[in-house]
């Protein structure tokens, strides 16, 4: 197929996508909008404090903000918190004790939870060496849960699931909040007091709802995704129930100091306007997943999702097939971005990750992926996975020149 001819046809084939798109923006606007405003949340908030942080009233207000956002009893959002990893590091720490187990029911995690479970990397304090057990459902063959060894997973040492929304660096459809809604249920069913903790990363403010709002006890996320808007300079998030919210602060900080620490320096104001961004990024993001999928398919490549599927997150797949494709896409990529378009993008090592990976990444925040960023591991097939775009016009320029480059 004519790649030329396959983006005359974008505009119409995806005008009804995008409308519904816009449709999930404003709703999804809306309840922040009213988060802000049942917090009264004014100028004043934007001022930071340093030192210890005690008594930022602009931190503990967007605490507030983010639990009515996420809707959950408390929230923590802290520039203390360095990425995605390390929240959900904090929870896990804080409610494991040694002796208990962790049960992954959506196989294998997020290549940069491996060392902090213990399956690679030894001597740096993971939790198997903490005496915490680990134990993961695999995917059936068509890559969903295994919904019946689900039914009779739980053991009686078994503290806290793991549920990985987005599909991370597999080739497996991200879950739905139906699918987490029915994961928490039969869980429950088998043991209520097992805590049922979510990686949200990639998710916020796909669908109308969070993970909290069906079950989940906690969910954690990175600032420099989808919450962030594209213009959090760093940080995370954990919310839920606030006694696990508190168990985490405690890793984060320490015990007796918890959620009153960590001063906001400065970046209050950021982290607010962010949020408020925050729909309006994702919803762009999502046209772009759209996009992408639409064209690749056209041209014979699998994606995951399908061209029209639902979204669950804002990852899209593109299996290239090579590893001179995949690094020829990434510079592409590199290539149409704001920032350091000079780069030439090439495998390296990457700390967290087992493989090589290549990575266009020329954003305005290093390593945010709210931004339009592509990266893949070394390792066939040869995937490239697209995240964020702060608008889908400048991902059909980048998209243009992609296709040129591996053709």
């Amino acid at each position: 197929m004519n790649s030329l001819k396959v983006l005359e046809e974008v505009d119409q084939a995806l005008f009804p996508i995008f409308s519904a798109i816009d449709t999930q923006v404003k709703q999804n606007l809306k309840k922040v909008l009213h988060a802000f405003r049942d917090e009264r949340v004014g100028t004043h908030h934007f001022a930071g404090v340093n030192g210890y942080g005690h008594g930022d009233l602009g931190r503990e207000t967007l605490d507030r903000v983010f639990a009515r956002v996420m809707g959950a009893e408390a929230a923590l959002v802290r520039v203390q918190l360095v990425s995605g990893t390390h929240a959900i590091a904090s929870a896990l720490y804080g409610i494991l004790r040694p002796g208990d187990e962790m049960l992954s029911v959506s196989g294998a995690p997020y290549d940069t939870l491996e060392e902090v479970i213990g399956l690679r990397g030894e001597g740096q304090g993971s939790l198997a060496e903490f005496g915490i057990k680990y134990r993961q459902l695999d995917l059936t063959s068509q890559g969903t849960i295994d919904w019946a060894a689900l039914t009779t997973a739980l053991r009686e040492n078994t503290r806290l699931i793991l549920i990985q929304r987005s599909c991370g660096y597999s080739w497996r459809p991200s879950l739905s909040l139906e699918d987490i809604a029915k994961i928490i249920k039969i869980v429950k069913s088998q043991n209520p007091d097992v805590v049922c903790f979510v990686d949200n990363c990639y998710g916020e403010f796909v669908s109308d709802r969070e993970p909290t709002a069906v079950g989940a006890d906690l969910i954690a996320g990175s600032l420099i995704k989808n919450p962030g808007g594209t213009i959090a300079p760093t940080g995370g998030y954990l919310a839920g129930k606030a006694q696990w919210v508190e168990k985490a602060a405690c890793r984060l900080t320490a015990p007796g100091i918890g959620s009153s620490g960590g001063s906001s320096l400065d970046q209050n104001r950021l982290l607010y306007q962010g949020l408020f961004l925050a729909p309006q990024m994702v919803g762009e993001a999502i046209k772009g997943t759209h996009l992408l999928a639409y064209v690749f398919d056209r041209l014979g490549y699998p994606v995951n999702p399908a061209p029209f599927a639902p979204r669950r997150d804002i990852i899209q797949g593109i299996q290239l097939g090579s590893p001179e494709k995949l690094i020829a896409f990434c510079r592409a990529i590199q290539q149409h971005s704001p920032i350091e378009s000079y780069l030439d993008p090439i495998p390296a090592a990457m700390p967290g990750y087992e493989s090589e990976l290549v990575m266009a990444g020329g954003t305005f925040v290093d390593g945010s992926t709210s931004e339009f960023s592509a990266d893949g591991p070394l390792r066939e097939p040869y995937i490239a996975f697209c995240q964020g775009g702060t608008h889908w016009t400048h991902i059909a320029i980048a998209l243009e020149a992609a296709i040129e480059a591996i053709s």
